[in-house]
C-alpha cells in the first residue's frame, strides 16, 4: 500500500494541509499501514466532515478508511448492526431504513462514517432525550499501533472504550463497530414550527416542550439586536406514524422522496457572504417560517444541507470556521446572550446559527455535551479573525462552557485544557493504549492533547 501526497482539509476548508494519504481496501492492508516501522505518526479519516484539522496530519500520514465500509452482521429481530468503521450513515439509511431501521442518533449530515461518529461521539436533535451516538454503541474493535486488536465495550477493555468514544481517533483505528438501530414505521417526522421573539422566549419554549419532544432544534437570527436578540424559529418534532401521513405517502411510508441533486460547482467569491446579505437572508427566513405543523421527510428534517452538495464552497476559497459552544444549564441563558452580544457588536454574522438542548453527559472522557444548551455558528475565515474568536472563547470559559473538537480549528491548547478538565485522564489512558504516541493529528499537536 503506497501513500500519496495530497492537500487535505476538513469541511470548513480551513486549514488546508499537505499529508501522505493511503486508502486500504482490506483489514490486512490496514494493519500493515498501522504497524509501519518508520515511526511516523498517523490518524484515521472518514468522509472528512469534521470541520477543522482533527483528521489532518501535517507532513504525517492519514489513513482513509472509507473503502472499508462493509456490513458484516445484522439481526432483523433486534436491530443490532455490525459494520466496518468506514460505513456511512447514508449507507445505513439506504439499506436499512426501507426495512424499518435507522440509527437512534444522527448529526446534521448523513455523510459521516460510523468510525467518525464514534470518534467524535456525535449528537443530534434528540440529545436532550437520547444522549449522544455513543449510547447506541454496544462495542467496537480497536487496532493499536502494535497491531493488536482490542474488543472494546462497557465490560471489556472499558478504559479503551471510554477513551476512544469522543477521543478523535487518538487511541487507534476503529475497525468495526456494533450499534443498536432503532425501529421506524415511517421515514417522516411531524414537525411543529414556532417563531419566538427573543432568546428568553426561545429558551423558555425549549424548557416547556423538551420533555414531550423527540427532537428539538432552533434556528437563531444571530444578527438581530436589542429586544429581538436571539429571535428564533424553533422546530420540535417526533417520528410520524403511518396514520399521520397523507394517502400519497402512506402507501410506502418508509420510502424517501427522490430529489434532484443540486451542487455549488465552485467557490463563491468571499465578498458575497457578508453582514448585509446574512441580515437579509435571516429576515426572509424568519418571515417565511410561520407557526404551524408539517410532515417532513427525514432527509429534509435531519439533513437540510446535504441536499446541496459542496455547500461549504459558499464561504469562499479561504473557507470558514465552525464554532460550536456548549453551556451548562445553570449558565446557558447568560452565556448565550453574552455570546450573541459579542457577535452582533462585531458584525461578524454567522450564516448558520443552530441552538439545541442537551441531555445527559456522554460516556467518553472527552465527550462534548452534558445537560445544558449548545450553539453552533459559522464564520467566514478572514485574516485577523483570531482576536474575535479568542473573545468568544473567553466568554464560553467565563460561563463554564466548552467547544466541540469535531468543529474546532482555532482553539488554543490553554483554552482546551481549561475547558476539558479530564484531559489528564485521557492522556493517561491514551498512554496505555498507544504508548509510542503513534496516533496524532494536526489538531492533537495544536491542542497538545497527546503529550
Amino acid at each position: 500500500m503506497v501513500y500519496a501526497s495530497e492537500l487535505l482539509s476538513g469541511w470548513g476548508n480551513c486549514p488546508v494541509e499537505r499529508c501522505d494519504v493511503a486508502r486500504p481496501e482490506s483489514a490486512v492492508e490496514l494493519r500493515r499501514l498501522v504497524m509501519s516501522d518508520d515511526g511516523r505518526s498517523c490518524i484515521s479519516r472518514g468522509l472528512g466532515r469534521a470541520y477543522g484539522d482533527s483528521s489532518l496530519n501535517l507532513a504525517g500520514r492519514v489513513i482513509d478508511q472509507t473503502r472499508l465500509n462493509r456490513f458484516t452482521a445484522f439481526d432483523p429481530e433486534t436491530g443490532i448492526l455490525t459494520c466496518e468503521a468506514g460505513a456511512s450513515l447514508a449507507e445505513i439509511m439506504e439499506v436499512f431504513l426501507p426495512r424499518g431501521w435507522f440509527v437512534r442518533t444522527t448529526p446534521g449530515t448523513k455523510f459521516v462514517t460510523v468510525g467518525g461518529a464514534v470518534a467524535s461521539d456525535v449528537h443530534g436533535k434528540n440529545h436532550h432525550r437520547d444522549g449522544s451516538f455513543g449510547e447506541s454503541v454496544r462495542s467496537f474493535r480497536l487496532l493499536t499501533a502494535r497491531g493488536e486488536t482490542l474488543d472494546c465495550s462497557r465490560t471489556e477493555n472499558a478504559d479503551a472504550f471510554r477513551a476512544t468514544l469522543g477521543g478523535m481517533g487518538l487511541t487507534g483505528c476503529i475497525t468495526e463497530a456494533t450499534v443498536q438501530l432503532e425501529r421506524k414505521s415511517t421515514a417522516y417526522c411531524s414537525v411543529n414550527y414556532r417563531r419566538t421573539a427573543d432568546i428568553e422566549e426561545t429558551l423558555r419554549y425549549f424548557e416547556d416542550t423538551d420533555a414531550a419532544s423527540q427532537y428539538s432544534v432552533a434556528w437563531i437570527d444571530c444578527v438581530a439586536q436589542g429586544k429581538s436578540l436571539g429571535r428564533s424559529v424553533v422546530m420540535t418534532a417526533h417520528d410520524a406514524a403511518p396514520s399521520d401521513l397523507p394517502a400519497a405517502l402512506a402507501a410506502n411510508p418508509l420510502r424517501l422522496p427522490i430529489r434532484r441533486k443540486r451542487s455549488v460547482p465552485r467557490f463563491v467569491p468571499s465578498a458575497v457572504l457578508n453582514y448585509q446579505t446574512v441580515r437579509i437572508f435571516n429576515a426572509l427566513y424568519y418571515a417565511r417560517h410561520v407557526d404551524g405543523r408539517k410532515i417532513v421527510d427525514y432527509d429534509s428534517f435531519f439533513y437540510p444541507l446535504d441536499g446541496l452538495q459542496h455547500w461549504n464552497r459558499i464561504y469562499g476559497r479561504r473557507g470558514f470556521v465552525q464554532y460550536q459552544a456548549f453551556f451548562p444549564r445553570e449558565t446557558s441563558r447568560r452565556g448565550i446572550v453574552a455570546l450573541l452580544d459579542l457577535i452582533s457588536a462585531a458584525k461578524n454574522a454567522s450564516f448558520l446559527a443552530v441552538l439545541k438542548s442537551c441531555g445527559r453527559a456522554g460516556e467518553g472522557v472527552l465527550s462534548f455535551l452534558s445537560p445544558g444548551h449548545t450553539l453552533a455558528l459559522d464564520f467566514r475565515y478572514v485574516p485577523g479573525i483570531g482576536p474575535f474568536l479568542q473573545s468568544l472563547d473567553a466568554c464560553v470559559l467565563r460561563h463554564g462552557g466548552r467547544l466541540y473538537l469535531a468543529k474546532d480549528s482555532q482553539m488554543s491548547a490553554e483554552t482546551f485544557a481549561a475547558m476539558y478538565p479530564r484531559l489528564p485522564e485521557f492522556r493517561e489512558l491514551k498512554g496505555r493504549v498507544d504508548p509510542e504516541r503513534r496516533f496524532v493529528s494536526s489538531q492533537a499537536r495544536r491542542l497538545r492533547i497527546a503529550e
